[in-house]
């Protein structure tokens, strides 16, 4: 089965719940592991957390999802100043080690990419496998 869906925001902090609520529908939907469905929908709140902190004056941001049975691909797309995730300073020589955010999205998906698109527009994308993997663990039991 596929789900395939765009959604345009208001930058501001009330579309975050929305747009999470809707990908966490769309994915227990298709009967995806909790802990998978989990994962997906924290990096994408992080994506659109940025998208709202960073975007300055931007009236409006778009999220895609695009669902099958292997994957689940998310954009979101704004056109505000965009920044350059290599370009900043990293602590262990990894370009997205710069911010707690980006670091969670890194290690919440399997791929994870930033595009300056040609009409000035900026795109992370964010990949997942839907198959069931043992959840991430983030932090060590102590």
């Amino acid at each position: 089965m596929d789900i395939a869906f765009t959604v345009r925001l208001p930058v501001d902090t009330d579309s975050v719940p929305f747009v999470r609520r809707l990908c966490r529908l769309a994915l227990e939907h298709l009967h995806v592991p909790q802990h998978v469905v989990d994962e997906i929908v924290l990096a994408l709140t992080e994506a659109c957390a940025n998208v709202v902190q960073h975007a300055g004056d931007s009236a409006e941001y778009e999220v895609q999802v695009r669902l099958d049975d292997a994957v689940c691909r998310i954009s979101v797309v704004d056109d505000g100043a965009g920044f350059d995730p290599g370009g900043r300073p990293a602590i262990d020589g990894s370009p997205l080690e710069t911010g707690g955010g980006l670091t969670l999205m890194q290690a919440l998906v399997d791929r994870l990419d930033f595009h300056h698109e040609s009409d000035g527009r900026h795109r992370v994308t964010l990949e997942k496998r839907l198959d069931a993997h043992p959840p991430l663990r983030l932090v060590d039991p102590v």
